[in-house]
């Protein structure tokens, strides 16, 4: 058993999905099992009142922690094994934990999906990490664990059944129902405002290997309709591709190129086959477009954050999150023509239901995988955990990987 007094803390718990995830993490571990969890904030009078609402008993201990105040986080760090952090947009907010967690050794797990803070962080702590032995885990949510294991997931079985991994792999998302959480909503923005200052994170949004210490081969765009006749659908553009593809390359990267140094990946949303499948897809092109060109307008982006982001602690209510559901198809192609697909399914709404669960198990995966195999230093989920995490996001968190053909 590890020296820090919890393996794991959840920073941000007044958040909504910060007390979705304390919430799992009781429902599934109980308040004095084999895990030592903690609830942490800023404001110890809504941690209180959090921990009322999910029905914590008073022995789950609640700390005060300031993303302001350097020396707290770095007061909380040494106190976890693993720390679960839900307060973005990162860009905005998450540097200090961050920092924290790289200086003393800590393990930390998040929800980013903002590219151009990966980045900077990955050049600014990547050493840093390496040398106290914090292993950093960015994308532990719907945003990216999905996309990156499941293209894991379908390259270890091409191996087993080609001796060699497929060339190609398409990530195309089925069916979705759910929302986006307003924190997804809330990095994009800070992202689209970043990039108003600072021109070069607009390139880096559209460079695949952005997030990679190595360029590969061209890659697909993903940004146009298309339509896969091998599966008999149409697609179009999938909002999330920009910080998915950027996660699938650098698991590559980082696993030591298992999928090939020619490997391809592109990331669409079925639409269905025929006419009718075509005039969806095209219409879900214009559609982003439109809304593209309003993101991108400033008064715009000042609306939204106005009126139509979600306040602190709100968010779609229970029926919604046991309702919504995910499943995304993986066609994976050798050059000689043979070919391979996974499905990746989860049964709660992708933003909010299916990412709690996602980040908490993804973060107790981690205390389970041996520094000798997950040494310090910024991973990706499938790199840092791969198989295990598969295994244990299908027994605890309701997902599901199959073998298809």
């Amino acid at each position: 058993m590890s020296a820090q007094e919890f393996d794991v803390v959840v920073y941000g718990a007044t958040g909504f999905t910060g007390r979705l995830v304390a919430e799992h993490l009781l429902k599934t571990y109980g308040a004095e099992g084999q895990v030592r969890w903690a609830m942490a904030g800023r404001d110890p009078a809504k941690l209180r009142a959090v921990a009322a609402e999910i029905g914590a008993p008073a022995s789950v201990p609640l700390i005060e922690a300031n993303a302001r105040d350097a020396a707290s986080l770095e007061a909380l760090a040494k106190r976890a094994r693993t720390i679960i952090t839900t307060v973005g947009p990162y860009q905005l907010y998450g540097e200090p934990l961050l920092a924290a967690c790289a200086k003393v050794g800590t393990d930390y797990v998040d929800l980013c999906g903002e590219p151009n803070w990966m980045q900077a962080m990955i050049a600014k702590y990547d050493a840093t990490a390496k040398q106290s032995g914090a292993r950093i885990v960015f994308s532990c949510g719907f945003d990216s664990i999905p996309f990156d294991c499941g293209v894991w997931f379908l390259q270890q079985q091409a191996r087993a059944r080609f001796d060699a991994p497929v060339q190609s792999v398409r990530g195309r998302v089925r069916k979705m129902k759910g929302t986006f959480s307003g924190g997804t909503l809330a990095s994009m923005l800070a992202t689209l405002d970043a990039s108003k200052r600072d021109p070069s994170i607009g390139a880096a949004m559209l460079d695949p290997f952005a997030l990679s210490p190595a360029r590969g081969v061209d890659q697909p765009k993903g940004d146009a309709v298309i339509e896969d006749a091998d599966i008999g659908s149409w697609a179009a553009p999938f909002v999330m591709a920009a910080i998915n593809t950027k996660n699938v390359h650098r698991t590559n990267a980082l696993a030591g190129y298992p999928y090939g140094r020619d490997f391809t990946y592109d990331e669409m949303m079925m639409t269905g086959g025929g006419a009718d499948g075509e005039k969806r897809a095209r219409g879900m092109l214009k559609q982003s477009r439109t809304q593209n060109a309003l993101l991108n307008f400033a008064p715009t982006r000042a609306l939204l954050r106005q009126f139509a982001l979600p306040k602190p602690g709100q968010g779609p209510n229970k029926e919604q999150r046991e309702t919504g559901m995910f499943d995304v198809l993986y066609v994976g192609n050798l050059s000689d023509g043979r070919s391979l697909r996974v499905g990746v399914s989860g049964d709660k709404d992708p933003g909010y239901g299916s990412t709690s669960k996602m980040i908490s198990e993804a973060a107790l995966c981690l205390n389970d995988t041996p520094r000798s195999t997950t040494p310090g230093g910024i991973w990706t989920p499938a790199a840092a955990m791969g198989d295990a995490l598969i295994a244990r996001l299908q027994e605890r968190a309701g997902l599901r990987f199959k073998l298809e053909n």
